[in-house]
């Protein structure tokens, strides 16, 4: 089993008149998020920050990122991470048929464990505004090195000092995001566990964005 998964999260704040903004974006079934994501095999921390930004809101950073601390990110009890794109098989045995793929990055619960493989589950509910169903459900087997137990999440302060709209819209994963701005001292709900997340940000606010 890999041993730690490594996540990126990314405060981007521009200065205004009546105190900084931080960039957000809605998700359509799953609320207002903060850009972050997991990084790649061979990515830099900083690296896999710009990349989420511009995946996630379309925005490009130039500016220099400040790396504001580190936490480990605990996963329900039960669960794992993959650790590695992986084929999901029908049985523990890669002879077996491959019938779908996790990407890396994705939280699955564990079932069993058998012959060097894990029989994980995965599922997607529509979350938002409110738990509604359960939108997918895949259970099968992936090998034992293709997950791991922990994962560490990066915290990235970004300053953005260029143009952009009030609000845009970005295409990511398949998904159409509303992307704006908003005042550091008036945000609205983010989704749980992010919401948590705001206290890395509290203390590098003496930095000058304005």
């Amino acid at each position: 089993m890999a041993a730690v998964v490594d996540k990126v999260t990314v405060f981007v704040l521009r200065p205004a008149p009546a105190g900084p903004e931080l960039l957000l974006f809605e998700h359509p079934y799953a609320g207002i998020q903060i850009p972050a994501g997991t990084v790649e095999p061979g990515e830099g921390l900083e690296q896999a920050a710009r990349r989420e930004v511009a995946e996630e809101t379309g925005l490009r950073l130039v500016e220099p990122c400040r790396l504001l601390g580190q936490a480990e990110d605990r996963l329900p009890e039960g669960s794992r991470i993959v650790a590695a794109t992986t084929h999901v098989y029908a049985r523990p045995d890669v002879t077996s048929f491959d019938w779908s793929v996790f990407p890396r990055g994705v939280v699955v619960t564990l079932q069993r464990e058998a012959n060097g493989f894990c029989q994980v589950l995965r599922e997607e509910w529509d979350r938002w505004p409110d738990p509604q169903y359960l939108t997918m459900s895949i259970l099968g087997w992936v090998p034992q090195e293709a997950i791991a137990a922990r994962q560490m999440r990066h915290f990235f302060l970004c300053e953005f000092r260029g143009e952009t709209p009030e609000r845009w819209t970005a295409e990511a994963d398949n998904h159409r995001f509303a992307v704006f701005w908003a005042p550091v001292a008036a945000l609205p709900p983010i989704v749980r566990p992010q919401d948590g997340w705001l206290s890395f940000l509290s203390g590098a606010l003496h930095l000058p964005y304005s």
